[in-house]
């Protein structure tokens, strides 16, 4: 039952750690596939905490918008709110801090599912839609940066090509095009990554489809690496170079695809440099 005394008033630290606690357990549970009632998780907290029905929900939906800005998974049926709280940002952090781990909660779902075409192909975000983070957020993103989580999981990266390497067979062979999707081909594996892209995939025409992929559990607008070589290659392919961002691929996948000139599309912005003696 709720405790009268605590409506309208902030959530202490005990508070957030439980319920922060409570939705990773719950998020692990979704992505092992294992059985659970988020209504039974919400009323044993309801219990242990005195907080209302409605703000226990509201506050799981400000941890699925944190998640969500960190790139990663978040339970589906607690859409984002991002009008949040900065202490919220700081029980995330403590989380994460001792479990380092479940910064990539994951499964291997996708890549065992058949693609379904078309609608596994989503419009790409819009580049004007801006959300300002709070300085507090900003620094907890900076702290679990997903760009540079992403990048350095090879598994991740590597499970995200095989499945485009499915979803190009399976496109192509949906047009008829068996012989073309026979064709398809992992460079990425096969030549290493030095090509600019990692798959070699065809339009219907014949015509090559120079393919780079972008994998994340996160959401559509989770930032991303891409190679100085990868660039080059864009532009100087940029007739046949595609760059196919796999999102939300540890529970629902999900990919839209960049076209050059990428500037066009998405914010540029040097964030390392080679250093050398000649």
């Amino acid at each position: 039952m709720a405790d009268e005394e605590k409506i309208g008033r902030p959530w202490d630290d005990a508070e957030l750690d439980a319920i922060v606690a409570d939705y990773f357990d719950m998020l692990a549970a979704e992505l092992s596939g294992r059985a659970f009632v988020k209504s039974h998780h919400s009323k044993a907290l309801m219990e242990k905490i005195g907080r209302t029905h409605r703000s226990v929900e509201f506050k799981h939906q400000n941890i699925s918008a944190v998640l969500d800005e960190l790139g990663m998974p978040w339970i589906e049926g607690y859409k984002p709110k991002r009008n949040y709280q900065n202490a919220i940002f700081d029980a995330i952090d403590r989380y994460l801090s001792v479990r380092q781990s479940d910064l990539s909660l994951s499964t291997n779902a996708a890549e065992d599912a058949a693609p379904t075409l078309p609608a596994l192909f989503v419009a790409a975000p819009d580049l004007k839609e801006r959300f300002e983070r709070p300085p507090r957020l900003e620094k907890l993103v900076r702290k679990f940066d997903p760009v540079e989580r992403d990048f350095r999981n090879r598994q991740l990266g590597r499970r995200g090509e095989a499945f485009v390497l499915s979803v190009e067979r399976a496109r192509l062979e949906g047009i008829g095009r068996r012989d073309l999707a026979d064709k398809v081909r992992w460079v990425a594996d096969v030549d290493g990554d030095g090509a600019g892209y990692d798959v070699l995939s065809f339009e219907g025409s014949g015509q090559e489809r120079l393919i780079e992929v972008k994998t994340t559990n996160g959401g559509a607008r989770t930032p991303f690496f891409l190679t100085r070589n990868e660039h080059e290659v864009s532009e100087a392919r940029s007739d046949v170079w595609r760059l196919y961002r796999v999102h939300l691929f540890a529970q629902r996948p999900s990919v839209y695809t960049l076209t050059p000139p990428l500037a066009q599309a998405v914010h540029l912005r040097a964030e390392a440099w080679r250093a050398s003696f000649q």
